[in-house]
């Protein structure tokens, strides 16, 4: 061997297996072993480490649509919590060396740390299509001496089988795999560091992104974050000390899993919803306000993931560039007949909750991307407006909710995207609901 071969650094071989029998072969990129999870694709550009290490990722193996990734390196500012969450990582090309001036160390590095296993060198391109034709699936990504028993390289039929016996996402209750275990408190910050709150919100963790509370305290409230096994007691308790006029909100958070096996938060939820305390939700917490509301939510085929997706906010005309990381979506009603926004009764015991108007749709596929409450002081967004890697032109809901929990009375928001046959429209449906719940009651 030549004394530049042996310079070279040795390469370990990898393989990426679908449930489906679909195999990749690759090099190890992080750590090597084996991960099993749903794969699914981001089509972010920018902002890796705020991917990796989202809460909302647990149990899911990513795999990035850009072809470069780990150009500027790993910090310890930017992550979004105090782990990386995904269970494996699918890149074309790795960066060589890392170029960024904020950079304390690789990419690779911090994988291989924090025994993240990835896989690079495939083509990233035919997998992404390939799940968007067939949908996410199961996958496992094995590496180093777990792709060789007895000296011979293992079987494809029998990786496949040990993707086919892991878990599947749907029906998954993730929270409480991801939740804090203890509460803790963000005060105002920024010009507001040291001032009496505009208001506290109690945010119940689900998979909280260290972004949230920061957003809500620039604003001046005052967040305590509470684990997802918290009761209607613990969040009542956390306002026990506030004056009776204090303004008082309830926030939860994004996370993993499935909304539909979440039945202790759906119920928190509701008795939030029976107090009329002030709730935002985002992401999950969109979902869980859909559920509890009475709605479904249905799995997507193959979710939205990135930070260029295009959504419309009802409220104000505007069309949105926002940051998504969802695979569950609400099913509510998103037009009427007269191809107005639809305004429907809440499902729930009898509609008790009153009206709802979906607030926010994706313009890629009609998709519920926001629940507004007519009727309670209530509403929710299924993006990302915090996010650190994405656009800021969603940083208005937090106003929003500041805006709700301070002026109540302003409360709701009107639709401003109809014309005027349209507002008739629904005027006459808003009147005939209202005037059909007054009779019932």
């Amino acid at each position: 061997m030549s004394a530049e071969a042996a310079a070279q650094p040795s390469v370990t071989t990898a393989a990426l297996v679908l449930e489906d029998g679909t195999t990749y072969r690759g090099r190890a990129y992080g750590a090597t072993g084996t991960t099993f999870g749903e794969i699914v694709f981001s089509t972010g550009m920018t902002g890796y480490q705020e991917t990796l290490t989202d809460p909302s990722y647990h149990r899911q193996i990513v795999v990035m649509t850009a072809p470069h990734v780990g150009n500027t390196g790993v910090n310890d500012e930017d992550p979004e919590s105090g782990r990386i969450w995904v269970s494996g990582y699918v890149v074309r090309d790795p960066a060589r060396r890392v170029s960024n001036w904020r950079a304390q160390r690789s990419l690779g590095e911090e994988l291989a740390a924090q025994g993240v296993v990835g896989i690079s060198d495939i083509d990233t391109r035919a997998l992404t299509r390939r799940l968007r034709e067939e949908g996410v699936m199961r996958a496992g990504i094995f590496s180093g001496d777990d792709l060789v028993r007895g000296g011979y390289p293992r079987p494809v039929e029998e990786l496949v089988a040990e993707v086919q016996a892991s878990p599947q996402m749907a029906g998954a209750n993730l929270a409480p795999e991801v939740s804090t275990k203890e509460a803790y408190t963000v005060d105002p910050a920024g010009e507001h560091a040291g001032r009496t709150p505009v208001a506290t919100v109690v945010a119940v963790d689900l998979g909280i992104k260290s972004m949230t509370p920061a957003r809500l305290a620039e604003r001046g409230v005052r967040v305590v974050v509470v684990p997802q096994s918290s009761t209607i007691d613990d969040v009542l308790g956390a306002f026990a000390d506030l004056p009776d006029d204090a303004p008082r909100g309830v926030f939860f958070s994004n996370g993993p899993g499935d909304p539909g096996a979440a039945g202790h938060e759906i119920e928190l939820l509701r008795a939030v919803l029976d107090r009329r305390i002030p709730f935002f939700g985002i992401c999950f917490g969109n979902q869980l306000l859909g559920r509890a509301l009475g709605y479904g939510t249905y799995k997507l085929g193959y979710g939205h993931r990135g930070i260029n997706q295009p959504v419309l906010d009802r409220t104000t005309g505007k069309v949105e560039v926002t940051a998504h990381n969802h695979g569950f979506a609400v099913d509510a009603p998103v037009v009427d007949d007269a191809g107005a926004p639809a305004v429907s009764q809440a499902p729930h015991d009898g509609g008790r909750y009153g009206r709802v108007v979906v607030s926010h749709v994706g313009l890629n596929d009609q998709v519920v991307e926001g629940l507004t409450c007519l009727d309670l002081p209530a509403f929710s967004v299924q993006y990302h407006p915090e996010a650190a890697a994405g656009p800021h032109d969603a940083a208005y809901l937090f106003d929003r909710f500041v805006g709700l929990l301070t002026n109540p009375a302003a409360w709701p928001p009107a639709l401003k995207t109809q014309n005027k046959t349209q507002n008739k429209t629904q005027n006459k449906t808003q009147n005939t609901i209202q005037n059909d719940t007054e009779e019932n009651h």
